[in-house]
């Protein structure tokens, strides 16, 4: 489990609780979906380089600390990425944001691109790339695939659960990429799904289910 960031704070552990609940409505899914996304913003965040520039407070003159936002990039796996992508973007507004369109095939489950747009030079961007399932890890791969051919200076990954295998599949596919995560469930079943869970995540934040 080396590179894997397992975010235990109280607060996000509550909220990841009340998400899991099968009676959890559409709404209160939706909301806490967007806190949580803010808390572990925090933790992602955390190494993110930062400047000194001269401003005024209302008694003097200081130097004081402040990130570029318009260096990061949050890469949003559509659909499902969608509700992480907005709590992070209410602690780093000024990010850019790329998205992938990725869907599983039933059948192999493996990932099928249909969409991809990102912000241009890449090759000077930190990227975070938000997913709220980590399951099997295809669709996570292929979007890390088509990321480093755009050169960013870091790529990291962001889900609320994953498990063994998922983990297993990313890091042996780019063990240079870090994992952060709420929770490491049990296992997946025969359909792909992740044990205990919460469902799928997509009909869950947009009632489509």
């Amino acid at each position: 489990m080396g590179n894997v960031h397992l975010i235990e704070h109280p607060l996000v552990q509550h909220k990841l609780t009340l998400m899991r609940k099968k009676e959890a409505s559409t709404n209160s899914f939706r909301r806490l979906l967007n806190e949580l996304a803010m808390l572990m913003a925090y933790e992602v965040t955390r190494d993110m380089q930062v400047q000194d520039i001269e401003i005024e407070t209302p008694l003097e003159k200081m130097t004081a600390k402040v990130i570029d936002g318009k260096k990061l990039v949050f890469v949003s796996i559509l659909r499902a990425g969608g509700g992480i992508l907005d709590g992070m973007l209410s602690v780093v507004p000024g990010a850019r944001v790329g998205h992938i369109g990725l869907y599983r095939d039933p059948k192999t489950l493996t990932a099928v691109e249909y969409y991809f747009k990102m912000p241009q030079h890449m090759h000077d961007r930190d990227v975070i790339v938000v997913d709220p399932m980590l399951a099997t890890g295809n669709s996570a791969i292929a979007a890390v695939d088509r990321l480093k051919e755009l050169g960013p200076k870091s790529i990291k990954f962001v889900c609320l659960l994953t498990c063994p295998e998922g983990i297993k599949a990313l890091q042996t596919a780019h063990p240079d990429v870090p994992i952060y995560t709420a929770a490491i469930d049990r296992q997946l079943n025969d359909h792909g799904y992740i044990l205990p869970g919460l469902g799928d995540a997509g009909d869950r934040i947009f009632g489509t289910k």
